[in-house]
């Protein structure tokens, strides 16, 4: 996980005004590989380890399965389609890939060299530390303030509540990039203020005005 990501982190378990404190306990390269970020509202911690931030909501338990699958090499052809939808140039910030997209994070990073780019999904524990993306476990939201990521992209099978949380994180200007996705989502991505911009063969894409 990169150092920078945490500044924009929250608390799972308080919601996303309050945003938490890093105590590193390894750090290599701007990188946190081993330490715990904690809240000063509700005092609960949430570890970091082997580079893999864990920000679930208490009752934590095991993990159950992702959608990013096990460590694969990233497709170079679906990463550059992907950065087509989410329509980043360049320049810093925040890119946010929840679900199946979270599997091209690494690539997507690579290409978008200045910007914070985030996997978030559980088979991302089993992946290796790479330089270009940051790997996180979330539940029950994402743990981003809001409006504050520059893209978002989404996997539509983790339903409702996780679009309705890439709607509040994505910033003015930014992009939904919902995979995927239920006949219902550009209705959805509208009803949380999104503009659709294009929807075809389960994608749409829609942004804040």
């Amino acid at each position: 996980m990169h150092l920078l990501l945490t500044d924009r982190l929250t608390c799972p378990r308080c919601g996303p005004t309050f945003g938490l404190i890093l105590l590193a306990n390894r750090l290599e390269s701007r990188r946190v590989l081993d330490g715990v970020l904690g809240c000063s509202n509700c005092r609960d911690s949430f570890p970091i380890v082997g580079g893999c931030g864990d920000l679930r909501a208490p009752p934590r338990g095991e993990l159950g399965g992702g959608l990013a699958g096990p460590p694969s090499e990233p497709d170079a052809d679906e990463a550059e389609r992907l950065l087509a939808l989410l329509g980043v140039p360049g320049g810093p910030g925040t890119v946010v890939l929840v679900g199946e997209p979270a599997r091209l994070a690494s690539k997507v990073g690579e290409a978008l060299d200045q910007a914070q780019v985030v996997g978030v999904d559980p088979d991302l524990v089993g992946w290796p530390e790479t330089p270009g993306a940051s790997r996180l476990v979330a539940a029950p939201g994402l743990p981003f303030f809001s409006s504050i990521v520059r893209a978002v992209a989404l996997d539509g099978r983790l339903g409702p509540s996780r679009t309705a949380e890439a709607a509040r994180v994505v910033a003015p200007g930014g992009r939904v990039v919902l995979v995927h996705a239920p006949e219902d989502a550009a209705a959805r991505l509208e009803e949380h203020g999104l503009r659709v911009l294009a929807e075809e063969a389960g994608t749409v894409v829609a942004t804040r005005g």
